[in-house]
């Protein structure tokens, strides 16, 4: 039995702005057995009290410090390589506030790094100014390697696009702090203060949430609510220990 639980939230709570049937439960079913467990998202637009008002705006009752974002993550990473430093950052203010927190300047003048986010709105000239930066020797860091995402008006340009037009331009591959990269699901496991041997992570995609969990020594169980359907199960290398319909399957007994 888990004595933790890492949550995705895109595809496994929510879809968009719509709660998936049984996620509600699920996380009261966590709250009376008193249950550790961190919602986790690539998503770097919103601040962690963000995305709790958007959740509890649904009706799912999640406060800012249940909630772990790439941002978080990334904020961390450059913290621990290098403490009090310089980053020049592209995008919202999850990114910007959780950089800033950790006692960084954002800055366009000599920065220890480039640090690319999601943002609705990417500037071709803040790209520019980034390329030109990561070329003068500043390291190129990136929230989450997702190439795009949905909306509602459809799929749009993600990060990893963007990471894309700037390693092209630099020669500089980026490191991405988000899922799969494992390093986000230590950093979540640190932040809840437990042990990835007792904790399971839930998620909608084996290319990101199943990977980073196995990766991280966690069990891992894959709901058929978002991305990743039974069949694409056997073209990866690598399996989930167990795969529901949804959330609303998953035991906590």
């Amino acid at each position: 039995m888990s004595k933790s639980y890492l949550i995705d939230m895109d595809g496994v709570l929510v879809h968009g702005k719509n709660l998936i049937p049984g996620a509600n439960e699920f996380i009261e079913r966590l709250k009376t057995r008193k249950i550790p467990y961190l919602v986790t998202t690539n998503n770097s637009i919103y601040t962690a009290g963000d995305l709790a008002h958007r959740l509890q705006s649904i009706g799912l009752k999640i406060e800012p410090d249940q909630i772990f974002t790439s941002a978080m993550a990334t904020a961390n990473f450059i913290a621990s390589q290098k403490p009090n430093g310089k980053a020049f950052v592209i995008g919202e203010s999850g990114l910007t506030d959780a950089i800033h927190r950790k006692g960084y300047i954002l800055t366009d003048i000599d920065p220890d790094y480039v640090v690319l986010g999601e943002t609705e709105n990417y500037s071709f000239p803040r790209i520019t100014k980034a390329i030109q930066l990561i070329i003068e020797g500043a390291i190129f860091v990136a929230s989450n390697p997702d190439p795009t995402g949905p909306t509602e008006q459809g799929v749009v340009p993600a990060c990893g696009a963007m990471a894309s037009l700037i390693e092209t331009a630099t020669g500089k591959k980026p490191f991405f702090t988000g899922k799969p990269n494992p390093l986000m699901m230590r950093s979540a496991l640190n932040y809840l203060g437990v042990h990835s041997e007792t904790t399971t992570m839930i998620g909608d995609r084996m290319d990101t949430d199943i990977i980073a969990g196995i990766e991280s020594g966690m069990h891992t169980i894959l709901v058929l609510t978002g991305i990743s359907k039974r069949e694409d199960v056997s073209l990866y290398p690598y399996r989930p220990d167990k795969i529901c319909k949804s959330i609303a399957e998953i035991e906590t007994d």
